[in-house]
């Protein structure tokens, strides 16, 4: 028997780099974020472990594109520190059909699976037929990464994937932040649709106003801040230093700023409710657009929406809608649907966040981590598409001309 030898072995600092990651842009420019050897494996590693409460023999899947941080984090280095057998899978949830994912869980008796609230929308936009034909009673944790979860889509995955038997972990982390930084844990934190819960174990998150001063106490919203280092926070931006600093330490003293807004619960559970960028003033009130869409998505005909603010005469600014229907609302009249998502967006956040402009669309642009590039879409309802800047990266691209030829 032949015996591996490794060749060209290097002893690595703990603070030597171990790679650069680009973030998608969605704000602004690219920022290559560079992550240290000892503290980014030391927290993914641990993360992975009791997050997904992952066990010897279970078999482990995330379905992300190993080229963003939720990759590398959770298929490649948290995965295989702990030994863990990990499914690599490259392709669409959706050919040759759309059971292709829960073909992967049978065939293979996966026990974790973490994918995207977007992936989670397509698939429910099918129905539940094709969950119904294979067996998934190997899984034990489901996970969402990437974006907040709506309410609608957590308990299709919660009612026809873990059949209510496999709790889901709705975690939140960042490029920048390297590992998990809030979630539950399965079988002890009890779960809420929509909110992230709890700090992971050594993480102290707080909640922020715009004069900098912590806001204290449950059922409170804010800039969501970090107060404390972690093993896996990213060092630097390569060959930026001083944009590392100005982005991410100068609008909180002594504080990381996530650049996210969120709230906490009564019980001190988290949601984050979006960027802050995405906070948009409407004749004087500040509305996230987090919550207006997962609104939206409760209408019975609505797959997925979007929602921007544009420029208003007398509001300052309106609120503008791009919505994808499911099979069963394309037939419908869309004067009708387009009220029936005003009444419900009155009925549960008030009539000041109605829409003044409902586009339906086939798709939205996304990065390939699933995250909805809002800028473009902010530009289109401005009517700027001039000015989009570089959109080849984008996991669909051509969705772009399409929306820019049905803008209203």
């Amino acid at each position: 028997m032949k015996r591996l030898r490794i060749v060209n072995r290097e002893i690595m600092d703990a603070e030597d780099p171990l790679f650069i990651l680009y973030t998608s842009g969605s704000t602004g420019k690219p920022k290559g974020m560079v992550h240290t050897t000892a503290g980014y494996m030391v927290y993914t590693a641990y993360t992975f472990k009791n997050v997904f409460q992952y066990t010897e023999k279970d078999v482990f899947w995330c379905s992300a594109d190993i080229g963003w941080i939720t990759g590398h984090s959770y298929i490649l280095y948290g995965p295989l520190a702990n030994g863990a057998t990990s499914v690599l899978f490259e392709g669409v949830p959706s050919y040759p059909d759309f059971s292709r994912f829960w073909q992967i869980v049978e065939k293979h008796k996966v026990n974790q699976f973490y994918t995207a609230p977007t992936a989670i929308r397509a698939l429910a936009k099918e129905g539940t037929a094709y969950t119904q034909n294979n067996d998934l009673s190997s899984l034990k944790v489901l996970g969402t990464v990437g974006e907040p979860i709506n309410e609608e889509a957590w308990h299709w995955y919660d009612d026809n994937i873990g059949k209510n038997q496999a709790p889901i972990v709705d975690t939140w982390f960042q490029t920048e932040n390297g590992g998990i930084m809030i979630t539950p844990i399965p079988y002890v934190t009890p779960t809420k649709p929509t909110y992230a819960t709890l700090p992971f174990i050594g993480i102290q998150p707080c909640l922020m106003n715009e004069e900098g001063k912590e806001i204290r106490g449950n059922q409170v919203s804010g800039r969501l801040c970090i107060k404390f280092p972690w093993p896996s926070i990213a060092r630097t931006i390569w060959g930026d230093h001083d944009r590392y600093k100005a982005t991410y330490f100068s609008a909180f003293e002594n504080k990381y700023f996530t650049g996210d807004g969120a709230l906490r619960d009564e019980v001190g559970y988290y949601r984050i409710t979006g960027r802050v960028d995405d906070v948009i003033i409407v004749s004087g009130h500040n509305l996230g657009t987090a919550p207006i869409e997962d609104a939206i998505n409760e209408h019975p005909a609505v797959a997925e929406s979007a929602v921007v603010g544009f420029p208003h005469n007398i509001k300052g600014h309106a609120l503008y809608g791009y919505v994808i229907l499911k099979e069963s609302g394309e037939g419908r009249d869309q004067d009708n649907v387009r009220r029936e998502i005003n009444q419900i967006i009155s009925e549960q956040i008030g009539p000041i966040a109605k829409l003044d402009k409902i586009q339906f669309t086939s798709g939205l642009p996304k990065t390939r981590s699933g995250k909805i590039m809002r800028r473009i879409l902010r530009k289109i309802a401005c009517q700027d598409s001039e000015n989009l800047g570089d959109i080849s990266t984008l996991l669909n691209p051509e969705v772009v001309e399409s929306i820019i030829e049905n803008a209203l």
